[in-house]
């Protein structure tokens, strides 16, 4: 969904190259050097407006996060968050998901999140889900080995397509949640995103899986 546009984004983001990476393939294979640390990296493709990346960066200082999202309006407003909570974990790209090859070497992320993708639901777009099989191929480039993906959403038909996707693929589904929020265990540690919010107050059934590559 298009956010319409924040003015001041692009200079705001230029202000802040602490949080901001301009120039995100300088720092292929070089991420460590960029945190400062050798932690994990995780990457969240599709951020939104950063509810989801600056609360998992709270929570765990351990990792460092990295969101990734083709809407500069909406990555300012992840960067809103980060700049408000102070989180030194956290990086902002504003690059596109589908060249993530680009910006990370083999084997450098320990794990992929995908919260509440676009569901693209016409057949000529499937190339264009990011449960798309040309997609997994990238995900299984940059993570470690048999480095995992979490993926969220409210739309059933995208949550069958990705499953059976995952599964072509070769995938491990490790855990499903068919209504997430029934799960009262999972949901004390759960965090949730805007749009997560938005649908389960509305009684929307929220579904995840957590899957993991063979290799």
């Amino acid at each position: 969904m298009r956010v319409r546009n924040r003015k001041g984004a692009p200079e705001m983001m230029a202000e802040n190259p602490q949080y901001v990476v301009e120039n995100p393939e300088m720092f292929k294979g070089k991420w460590a050097e960029k945190f400062g640390n050798r932690h994990p990296i995780h990457i969240e493709v599709g951020s939104g407006k950063g509810a989801f990346i600056t609360g998992m960066a709270q929570l765990h200082p351990e990792i460092n996060y990295i969101a990734i999202d083709m809407q500069l309006t909406v990555l300012s407003y992840a960067l809103d968050k980060v700049l408000a909570l102070n989180l030194p974990n956290v990086q902002l790209l504003h690059v596109d998901g589908s060249a993530l090859t680009n910006y990370f070497a083999d084997g450098e992320v320990a794990l992929v999140y995908l919260n509440f993708s676009d569901p693209w639901p016409k057949l000529r777009h499937e190339k264009r889900r990011l449960t798309y099989k040309d997609f997994l191929k990238n995900y299984e480039t940059i993570l470690v080995e048999q480095g995992q993906i979490h993926f969220k959403t409210d739309n059933c038909g995208l949550f069958e397509y990705s499953l059976a996707s995952m599964s072509q693929y070769g995938m491990i589904l490790q855990q499903v949640w068919l209504d997430l929020h029934a799960d009262d265990t999972f949901s004390e540690k759960n965090v949730m995103t805007e749009y997560e919010a938005k649908f389960s107050s509305k009684g929307q059934v929220i579904y995840r899986v957590e899957a993991q590559f063979c290799s």
